[in-house]
């Protein structure tokens, strides 16, 4: 019987979506099982504690976000990699402050999806510790996942959201989505404190700055 705190438990009403998902999954090694609709799977998980779950947003009858909440009703925690054609602020926002463990907006990335899951299984890579830096820094920036890292660094520097899109080859409204995940993580309020936390971390030296104008 397979281990479930390593399986992956795919839910998406999307047939064609589902079934790629769980190919894409399993040619990696991952134990994969695939639901159709919430309720299908929340009736199945019930006595089991899966690794991580790849959630579509929206799917008729119960949507992701009420799965996200009936699995909190009943003290099941789990990281929820939530996956939509349709990332609109709002819902991300709501899914992130809830404990969203991801969002990827579909059609995905194949590699970003297949990082984000065994970075729910395996937990978020820390950085090893710097004594230079302050406890609290270390543990913001501890708390990013690779793919807020990627967005991070830039993001202090000064790039536009434009250009980080076109470094990491995914679109701007995604990049929108992790700066504003990045931000909220860090507890930013304003760009300038990235670049703070950056600096302050030794990540970043100030003279690596971008001219300070934006666009986006």
């Amino acid at each position: 019987m397979a281990d479930t705190q390593n399986t992956v438990y795919v839910v998406d009403d999307d047939a064609g979506m589902l079934e790629s998902t769980q190919w894409l999954l399993e040619s990696v090694g991952l134990n994969v099982k695939g639901y159709s609709d919430g309720r299908q799977f929340l009736d199945a998980v019930e006595l089991q504690r899966p690794g991580c779950v790849v959630l579509d947003i929206r799917m008729p009858g119960l949507g992701g976000l009420n799965v996200q909440e009936e699995l909190q009703k009943r003290s099941i925690e789990v990281p929820i990699i939530f996956v939509s054609g349709h990332a609109d602020v709002p819902i991300v926002v709501r899914a992130f402050k809830s404990g969203a463990f991801d969002f990827i907006e579909k059609p995905f990335n194949e590699q970003l999806l297949l990082d984000s899951v065994q970075q729910a299984l395996q937990g978020s890579d820390a950085p090893d510790p710097d004594p230079a830096v302050s406890a609290s820094t270390e543990t913001l920036l501890a708390s990013l996942t690779r793919r807020e890292k990627d967005v991070f660094l830039p993001l202090a520097q000064g790039y536009t959201s434009k250009e980080i899109a076109e470094q990491l080859d995914v679109s701007v409204k995604t990049i929108d989505l992790y700066r504003a995940r990045v931000m909220k993580r860090l507890g930013a309020e304003r760009l300038p404190d990235v670049t703070g936390l950056a600096v302050a971390a030794r990540l970043l030296d100030p003279l690596q700055l971008r001219a300070p104008h934006r666009t986006d």
